[in-house]
């Protein structure tokens, strides 16, 4: 049996941190870019979409630039992890309460992609272990 380095326990986290940026930022984008068909079909106005884009985009890069460290922080994987948390609290909340005014597609969408941000945050956190 091998001794794992820290680079080879890292590798998890820094997979875990990697997908989460693609995905936020892909989503950033496409909000961005697609603001007006985005809020015919998902219900939140376009304007809202935009912000979240610009965010999310901002959001996707910082975490990107948190795995491609040559050493991780752990205090900054804590925050995304509760970034993330947040995010998916906020998404149920957000559909259930009705605060958010969204078509049959953009209630599924918004719970989907609270379901993927919260196993983003487990996987983080199964990540943030590995490295102990």
């Amino acid at each position: 049996m091998t001794a794992l380095t820290v680079t080879d326990r890292a590798r998890f986290l820094r997979l875990a941190l990697a997908s989460d940026a693609v995905v936020t930022g892909v989503n950033g984008l496409v909000y961005l870019a697609a603001a007006g068909p985005a809020s015919d079909l998902l219900g939140p106005d376009a304007g809202l979409l935009r912000a979240i884009g610009v965010f999310l985009l901002a959001y996707g890069v910082a975490v990107g630039l948190l795995a491609s460290r040559q050493a991780i922080s752990p205090a900054a994987t804590k925050a995304v992890i509760a970034l993330n948390a947040v995010w998916t609290l906020a998404s149920v909340a957000a559909v259930v309460t009705g605060m958010t005014e969204f078509t049959t597609p953009g209630a599924v969408w918004a719970i989907g992609q609270a379901l993927v941000v919260g196993v983003f945050a487990e996987l983080q956190i199964m990540g943030l272990r590995r490295l102990r």
